[in-house]
């Protein structure tokens, strides 16, 4: 061991207990570095980059002459953080397990060197043993059944483990003397000179066809890998090849000594990217609770009631997550993830936490980028974004970047506590689906319709069951703060004054519409309003997402036309076959559109009056024409009954009163129903005048 430490130059021999500290900062803070060495690490083709940056004074440089010219060196100092570590890391690589005779060295792990003198114990024990036995043989396999049995050379059984053969000791026996009996040729002679090379005794050719397999895409086992290598070897000649375990170190070794490269060469891109990129440490610390809010869009692995087909089928969560205290604050669940859900969520986060955040950091999807979130091309009418209405910025996650958005976490958690209570649960993917849902799996099938009757939850049931998981969720420790909870945490919020309805008007959505007969077609259903009555032009709508009942109808210059109110239909008969609600709702229907037609038609009168008109009168002759009236034929007048039996059915109150000022009245209940219907208020709108 002596003569060992005297071969190699130790890190802290060279340098004590610091780098820096060692060789000063003449040497290492105020050295220079050569301006190509700076761009071989950056990984520039050339220094020219680095040359600008010197001339814009990014780095502290100095000229230096050379053959033909001049070139620079870089103030070590000046140089980012990133080089610097490299340019030390280089440093220290020249000064560790240097040998002074300049004689190979070979690097041997203590587990290696422990190993080896356990070999010699199992020697001596086996030499032992063969003294009081009548062979070698005989000897040998009794050791190995006292060895193997664990009870038998305990300390020696834990390092070195289960000795399956025979021809193993007699290898360990046969190396241990013809090298004089010393415990260092018990050692395995690795070709590797560090303990961050790949140990292996395969041939170069070997190497090569087994990282073709083992790197693949298509992700061969290694089993597989290796037994297609050797396949391959011998059919290009390679008759020697080394044992499946010496291919197999290999590869044990490689995954882990170029992680990188195994996880980019077998897997992709993303995988690369959340396994071996490393991340950035965030301070939430530094953040308040409601400061911002994390937005994304899960499909529930269970299946839920559609109300609106009355099918089941895998619906859609939205939620908002406090990234201070990790508390869902706001969601809804929905068919399909759409504007009007994340809205929704929207506003119930703002009212659960009593405040508007300051930025909602959000999933990339194409509901969430939608024109109603951000700002809207409607400066002339004074609309705007949600999100530019309410003052909040809007931030968008890196696409495929899960690991920078702290609700991924929380949606984990949701799957294993919640999702898998849930009985109508589908599992994530085909492999993990439950039992059940098993092809010819009777048992479980049977038991699940026992216990559930095969029912399916609506979208209130499962918002109950979701609360109440919420509320325990809530009271586990928060994970940026460990001793407070996160309702703990969640309830430290500085709270706003939040105005409900102003928070509903915020969230209008603004369209473009024509006014058709009916009014505005909107979302398969009209909406009207006797202001609409004769306009044809265009109208911007406004709408809330949470009461679609009405929509806020406005000019294209912005002016306030009406609040229009979406339209009953109408029993198809409901004179004969409707209830008295319907039968009323129409009469109300006609009356409506009798009283639009005689205001219009009042108008026309009104405009094309004969006095007013200036039209020329003509003047009679002297001579006027006589015109002779023939006496029309008497009809005979009917009898009240006759006139009673003949009355038809009137629609409405207006067509009863106006067939009984034609015709008469015949019986006392026509007689009280016109003089109630003088006192009337229709009256008085219809022929006040």
């Amino acid at each position: 061991m002596a003569a060992a430490q005297n071969t190699y130059i130790s890190i802290s021999k060279a340098f004590g207990s610091s780098l820096v500290e060692r060789l000063g900062a003449s040497t290492i803070l105020n050295s220079f570095v050569a301006i190509d060495k700076i761009a071989e690490l950056k990984g520039l083709k050339s220094n020219r980059t680095l040359r600008i940056a010197i001339n814009k004074n990014k780095y502290s440089a100095r000229k230096v002459p050379v053959k033909g010219g001049y070139t620079y060196e870089i103030l070590f100092s000046s140089l980012e953080q990133e080089i610097q570590e490299k340019l030390i890391d280089e440093e220290i690589k020249s000064y560790s397990l240097v040998p002074v005779n300049n004689q190979k060295s070979e690097f041997k792990t203590e587990k290696l060197k422990l190993e080896a003198l356990a070999k010699v114990d199992i020697i001596n024990a086996v030499r032992e043993l063969r003294a009081k036995c009548r062979t070698q043989k005989e000897a040998d396999f009794t050791f190995l059944d006292l060895y193997n049995s664990g009870e038998y050379l305990k300390d020696v059984y834990k390092i070195i483990g289960k000795v399956s053969a025979r021809s193993t000791l007699l290898r360990w026996i046969k190396t241990y003397e013809e090298n004089g009996e010393k415990w260092e040729s018990l050692i395995p002679k690795y070709k590797c000179t560090s303990a961050l090379e790949v140990n292996t005794e395969l041939a170069k050719e070997e190497i090569e066809q087994f990282e073709k397999f083992l790197f693949h895409p298509n992700k061969f086992k290694i089993s597989k890998a290796i037994a297609l290598s050797k396949f391959c070897l011998q059919k290009k000649g390679f008759e020697t090849l080394h044992s499946d375990m010496t291919y197999r170190r290999y590869a044990e070794k490689i995954k882990s000594t170029k992680y990188d490269k195994w996880v980019l060469f077998r897997e992709d891109e993303k995988a690369f990217n959340d396994k071996v990129e490393p991340y950035i440490e965030r301070d939430i610390t530094a953040l308040e609770v409601g400061d911002v809010l994390i937005a994304d869009g899960h499909t529930l692995n269970f299946q839920v009631l559609n109300p609106f087909t009355g099918k089941a089928q895998r619906a859609t969560l939205v939620g908002f997550l406090d990234w201070k205290s990790g508390a869902l604050v706001g969601y809804e669940i929905m068919m399909s993830e759409n504007t009007q859900c994340i809205a929704s969520a929207l506003r119930n986060a703002i009212l659960n936490l009593g405040r508007i955040p300051k930025i909602v950091y959000q999933d990339n999807g194409r509901a969430f980028r939608a024109k109603y979130f951000q700002n809207c091309n409607f400066d002339e009418v004074g609309f705007n974004g949600v999100y530019a209405n309410l003052g909040i910025k809007s931030v968008f996650a890196k696409v495929r970047n899960a690991k920078a958005k702290v609700i991924e976490r929380f949606f984990l958690e949701f799957q294993e506590e919640f999702e898998k209570m849930m009985p109508s649960y589908i599992g994530t993917s085909i492999e993990e689906k439950p039992a059940r849902l098993m092809r010819g799996e009777n048992l479980h099938k049977a038991h699940y319709f026992k216990t559930t009757g095969g029912k399916i939850p609506t979208v209130q049931q499962v918002i109950k069951c979701l609360d109440f998981w919420l509320n325990y969720h809530n009271s586990k420790p928060c994970s940026n703060d460990k001793s407070k909870s996160i309702q703990d945490m969640l309830n430290t919020v500085q709270k706003q004054e939040i105005d409900k309805n102003l928070l509903n008007d915020l969230m209008m959505k603004t369209e473009t519409k024509v006014i058709h007969r009916n009014g505005i077609r909107f979302l398969g259903n009209n909406y009207y309003n006797e202001a609409l009555f004769g306009l044809r032009e265009p109208v911007y709508v406004r709408y809330s997402l949470f009461d679609l009942s009405k929509v806020h109808v406005y000019t294209v210059k912005g002016e306030f036309i009406c609040i229009a109110r979406q339209v009953d239909k109408i029993h198809p008969m409901a004179n004969h076959l409707g209830t008295v609600k319907d039968m009323e709702d129409f009469k109300q229907k006609i009356q409506k559109h009798k009283r639009l037609k005689n205001k219009a038609v009042k108008e026309f009168k009104k405009y094309f009056d004969i006095e007013t008109t200036g039209i020329l009168e003509i003047e009679p002759d002297e001579k006027p024409i006589e015109i002779t009236e023939q006496k029309a034929k008497k009809e005979r007048k009917q009898t009240a009954r006759e006139q009673q039996m003949n009355k038809p059915i009137f629609a409405d109150e207006i067509e009863r009163f106006e067939w009984l000022m034609k015709h008469g009245t015949t019986c006392s209940e026509d007689r009280i129903f016109l003089e109630n219907f003088f006192k009337s208020d229709q009256y008085n709108l219809l022929y006040g005048d």
